[in-house]
């Protein structure tokens, strides 16, 4: 995300066409007509810089700049399992997750110097409650793809608890978290 959002260039700004489909991805999940959540839709609520073409440039298997690349490229095992819990064939689900991330990003990041200063037990019950009030902010988000949390989040919980919670295992504790709020 820091990555992507640190360019500058007002030409050929990718993070800047993200962020018009997470806002779009967003406001079609909580849009109370109930709309049927499907690339049209998404397109549709993107506005007039929306496109078929342009949304799977951000969304699907061939997406420039993917979540879950990056992960992968991170290598490590903890990561390898968090990119293989968000792996989507739906380009609609990984837009979903590139989105909940976005949307949770401000929480994470008034969070994580407390985190730094806490034991394991209570770092986890303050990602919890964050999580928590990012849901109540989010609520169709946090509900969207069968209650998985952010993943950035899932990966927080594996620092916290230095490599003695798996991403598996991550994912699943915040996951539960969030089906049972």
């Amino acid at each position: 995300m820091r990555r992507l959002s640190e360019n500058t260039s007002p030409r050929r700004n990718h993070w800047q066409t993200k962020l018009i489909y997470y806002r779009a991805a967003a406001d079609v999940l909580a849009a109370p007509t109930g709309a049927p959540l499907n690339w049209r839709s998404i397109v549709t609520a993107a506005g007039p810089k929306g496109c078929r073409s342009t949304f799977y440039e951000v969304a699907g298997s061939h997406a420039r700049h993917r979540m879950v690349d990056e992960l992968i490229n991170d290598g490590g095992c903890d990561s390898i399992q968090i990119a293989l819990r968000y792996l989507r064939s739906d380009p609609v689900e990984q837009l979903i997750d590139e989105t909940k991330v976005w949307s949770f990003w401000p929480y994470r990041q008034r969070l994580l110097p407390r985190l730094a200063l806490l034991p394991a037990d209570e770092a986890e019950a303050e990602l919890g409650e964050t999580l928590t009030a990012w849901a109540r902010r989010y609520p169709a988000l946090a509900d969207a793809v069968e209650h998985t949390p952010p993943a950035c989040a899932v990966e927080d919980l594996t620092v916290i608890h230095e490599g003695l919670v798996s991403g598996t295992q991550a994912a699943q504790r915040l996951t539960d978290r969030l089906a049972d709020r």
